[in-house]
């Protein structure tokens, strides 16, 4: 997904610096690698042990600190980093980069940084809906600054508002959509089958076999991150998949696979066909549990061939 990507997560001063550590980690588990600038109220909130420990590496607070590696560390971040999140984004915060003030060590950086920025801002709602708030969010906007709007829910003061910061795995998800947009793939429709086919024996019991879906999910997700809406038909697995351009469609056996692949295929650019569906099935699958019985040693099955999925849509290519 993010495999090669190196991302700096900048933090400002507000409660939800709380939610950062979880972004972190859902960056690095999805192949990034991640740097942190934090400003010095962030440090409040969430303390540099748990954010170095995540990220791996030694966070950036201070523009002069002798621990930085380069003496324009700013620079050499910017020259670094793919893109750049700020989770959460004060209105201070805000308000710098919107004039061009640069007073600290994330500041600074954010007027150097000329590549993909996301702001995830988090504050009260009076605060957010000031006039002059209101105005810089625009204003960075119509410059080209990328903005994850914050929801709706309980703010740290108690009442209900508009204020939050999104929510990590949220916040992931609209990166990736955005990043997505101008990519290869864009306008086009991928359909990916993944996953094993389990073929029923019993009410409790099938045919199976070993396969996990890894490659079919990856694949999904690369696709996806090239700007493709993606068709993934899985067979049984416990992965997970997170992407607004991705529609998952579970099934079971072979013949469902068949049938769901087929019917997505006329609307398909691509098909990838990378799940390892069963070649055979039990002609006849019990309704209930196939009970043993004291003089039964063996239990006979008659199998029969699966319709292939590869060879009913390569005959329908155009």
């Amino acid at each position: 997904m993010l495999t090669g990507k190196k991302v700096i997560v900048g933090i400002t001063g507000g409660i939800a610096a709380y939610k950062t550590p979880l972004l972190i980690r859902l960056l690095i588990k999805n192949g990034a690698e991640v740097k942190v600038a934090a400003t010095k109220s962030a440090l409040q909130f969430v303390t540099p042990t748990t954010l170095e420990t995540l990220s791996k590496n030694k966070i950036y607070t201070d523009l002069f600190a002798e621990a930085n590696e380069y003496n324009t560390e700013h620079v050499a971040l910017k020259d670094w980093a793919d893109f750049m999140i700020v989770a959460p984004a004060t209105a201070n915060c805000i308000g710098k980069l919107a004039s061009a003030i640069a007073d600290d060590a994330l500041s600074t950086l954010l007027l150097a940084f000329n590549k993909p920025l996301f702001i995830c801002p988090a504050m009260n709602t009076n605060m957010l809906e000031h006039f002059s708030v209101e105005r810089n969010i625009q204003w960075l906007k119509d410059n080209g600054v990328r903005f994850i709007e914050p929801s709706v829910g309980e703010l740290a003061c108690g009442v209900e508002g508009r204020g939050r910061m999104e929510e990590p795995e949220n916040i992931l998800d609209k990166v990736l959509s955005s990043l997505s947009q101008s990519a290869t793939f864009v306008g086009k429709k991928v359909l990916i089958t993944a996953g094993p086919t389990y073929e029923k024996i019993d009410a409790v019991r099938f045919i199976g076999n070993f396969s996990t879906g890894k490659m079919g999910y990856a694949l999904s997700m690369e696709f996806a991150n090239q700007g493709a809406d993606v068709i993934l038909v899985s067979g049984p697995t416990h992965l997970e998949i997170r992407h607004p351009k991705v529609k998952k469609i579970s099934v079971m056996s072979a013949r469902e696979m068949y049938e769901v692949a087929n019917e997505c295929f006329t609307v398909s650019n691509v098909a990838i066909l990378s799940a390892a569906v069963a070649d055979f099935r039990p002609e006849t699958a019990a309704e209930q549990k196939i009970k043993k019985t004291s003089n039964s040693q063996t239990m006979d099955l008659h199998l029969v061939q699966n319709p292939d999925i590869l060879a009913s849509l390569g005959s329908k290519k155009k």
